[in-house]
């Protein structure tokens, strides 16, 4: 019997802008699933519990609050979290709520990239969190048109904070990133396409058509990384996706990832994933999923 994903069927229509469920809860179980939609978690007194994100796992604080991107996998476990009286908000609103010429505009700038990352997950810090938690309360109780534009004076506040973190990597979400820069891009397509080598500094400066030292200053300006730590992370998405969904040895997957030592492979997975790839499938494996 194979255990697969379940694809949530939303209550939201075509005929819905949104829909907001607010609820209290004594423990987490509803099984690792996705769906279409974007969903916004706002999640309250639950210390403890835990936090599946794409191949993120985490613990998570008193305060959360998550965007979602479509087709993300994602659940919360009770885990260790002692409370008996969970508050937890879920806004889902379809893909295509604002229309995507709309998004290229000046001042929805920053929506669109929020809505790009948030096909990796985005966590936002307390101190945002705090900033919209009343706001996002009180959406519920707000009507029609009204409630609309409340939601999008949120989105617009998330958009624009400058602490938020990238959960799921880009490599196991799928998220092809626009980087505004054809050089970058065409190095990005090249590493997805070859990470299993072995890729050097000069390798991808020669495709780029630049000097090493000078792609290196390109790259991480472009990317916010450097060029290893971008092989690095498309390397460990692969690795996360290999370790959920096949049996195949963990020497085998570092090998078929481009990682040669498996200390190596070990120490940078669990420096990255905050768990070593043994865990990492462990906690997977103990996730509720649907059987067929």
């Amino acid at each position: 019997m194979k255990k697969k994903l379940l694809k949530e069927i939303t209550p939201l229509t075509n005929s819905d802008c949104f829909t907001i469920f607010s609820r209290t809860k004594t423990a987490f179980d509803f099984p690792l699933h996705y769906h279409e939609e974007f969903e916004i978690n706002l999640i309250i007194n639950a210390k403890g519990a835990k936090r599946i994100i794409g191949d993120h796992v985490g613990e998570i604080d008193n305060l959360e609050l998550v965007i979602v991107g479509p087709n993300l996998p994602h659940c919360w476990l009770t885990h260790n979290c002692k409370n008996n009286i969970i508050s937890e908000i879920t806004i889902q609103f379809h893909k295509d709520l604002i229309d995507e010429k709309f998004l290229r505009r000046n001042q929805l700038f920053f929506m669109k990239e929020m809505f790009e990352k948030a096909k990796q997950g985005i966590l936002f810090s307390n101190f945002t969190t705090s900033h919209v938690q009343k706001r996002i309360v009180d959406l519920a109780n707000k009507q029609g048109f009204l409630s609309v534009l409340e939601l999008m004076s949120i989105l617009h506040v998330l958009s624009t904070s400058n602490d938020m973190q990238l959960l799921s990597g880009a490599a196991f979400s799928k998220n092809n990133q626009s980087y505004n820069s054809r050089r970058v891009e065409k190095v990005t397509e090249y590493l997805n396409q070859h990470f299993e080598k072995a890729i050097s500094l000069a390798n991808v400066a020669n495709l780029a058509n630049m000097t090493e030292v000078s792609f290196s200053r390109f790259f991480k300006r472009h990317t916010g990384n450097s060029f290893i730590d971008h092989l690095i992370e498309i390397r460990l998405g692969h690795a996360s996706r290999l370790l959920i969904d096949t049996h195949l040895p963990i020497n085998q997957i570092a090998f078929n990832c481009g990682f040669n030592n498996m200390s190596n492979f070990n120490r940078i997975f669990k420096k990255k994933k905050g768990c070593t790839p043994k865990e990492f499938r462990e906690d997977y494996s103990s996730i509720n999923r649907v059987f067929i």
